[in-house]
């Protein structure tokens, strides 16, 4: 048996449960409970002090719920004399990692202070959205690539004509040059140009002729769906095959996945790290390693 517990959070129980098998360690009792007025409350059924604990926790739309009950947990954890290890594979206001005008809360880093705060002794998540905002963090914070998992995933499901890698903008041009890389593909990445008056955004016609070529669109996230059903239409008026995208965090909100099969998207595939109906990768055993890393050290 493991050294480690695991308490999977509200967020992420089917997640936080897979963990636990795949490190052969035990899960503590927990109750939660969200009261008429929004407020949540967090009850923990088993003795912790002196314990490892790894706090599953997911912090996904509603996402200030989420994090209260990551709050609330870690602090009673924290309080019952455990050490607290944070997993939380999508990691909320990460976008907000630096001021893009004057005047702006930076979110993540606001939020680093409250996670060290409440005792978290170290935090994990997967692809946060930029590596930057690993420097607001003053504990041991790390960020885990799916990328590798989204390349298995391709190689052990799909048969692809001629496939090219691609980004809907250049902001992701290193996460599809990584993942091309290890499928030994091209890759290329669309140009966005916003009309500063009306806020209308167009891609900029400078991708090479694709006569019929399937193409892996790569993200770290969808949350609407927008940009990556601007891109498959501007990409099939350019005489793409098939469309398949791959992300690491498939939020999908509203109807966006219906949307986004309907523009011409053949299939959505994504982690686990948001439950959905395209979460078809497991990251629990990849997770598990890193822990196992740090049991044995």
């Amino acid at each position: 048996m493991s050294d480690w517990l695991v308490a999977p959070g509200p967020a992420s129980p089917e997640l936080g449960e897979k963990l636990a098998k795949a490190l052969n360690a035990e899960t503590i009792g927990l109750e939660y409970k969200i009261f008429p007025d929004g407020e949540n409350k967090v009850r923990l059924l088993t003795e912790v002090r002196n314990r490892r604990v790894i706090v599953v926790q997911s912090t996904y739309y509603p996402a200030d719920s989420h994090l209260m009950q990551l709050f609330l947990l870690c602090h009673k954890l924290s309080e019952e004399g455990a050490e607290v290890y944070a997993f939380i594979p999508y990691l909320a206001y990460a976008r907000q990692d630096r001021e893009f005008q004057k005047g702006e809360v930076i979110s993540l880093g606001v939020l680093s202070h409250l996670l060290r705060s409440i005792g978290i002794k170290s935090l994990l998540t997967i692809d946060i959205h930029s590596t930057r905002g690993l420097g607001y963090f003053t504990f041991p914070a790390y960020s885990a690539s799916a990328i590798p998992l989204l390349a298995q995933h391709v190689k052990n499901n799909f048969e692809l004509s001629n496939p090219l890698a691609l980004s809907p903008d250049y902001g992701g041009q290193s996460r599809v040059q990584a993942f091309a890389k290890l499928l030994d593909l091209e890759s290329i990445a669309l140009k966005k140009v916003r009309d500063r008056v009306t806020g209308e955004v167009t891609i900029e016609d400078n991708i090479p002729p694709l006569d019929g070529r399937d193409l892996i669109i790569v993200d770290d996230m969808i949350s609407t769906g927008t940009s990556i059903q601007r891109a498959t239409r501007f990409l099939k008026k350019n005489g793409a095959g098939r469309i398949i995208t791959m992300c690491t965090h498939a939020l999908l909100l509203g109807s966006a996945l219906d949307e986004i099969l309907a523009s011409g998207v053949e299939e959505v595939v994504s982690t686990n790290s948001v439950p959905s109906p395209a979460s078809k990768i497991d990251v629990a055993p990849m997770i598990a390693e890193h822990y196992r890393s740090i049991e044995s050290s």
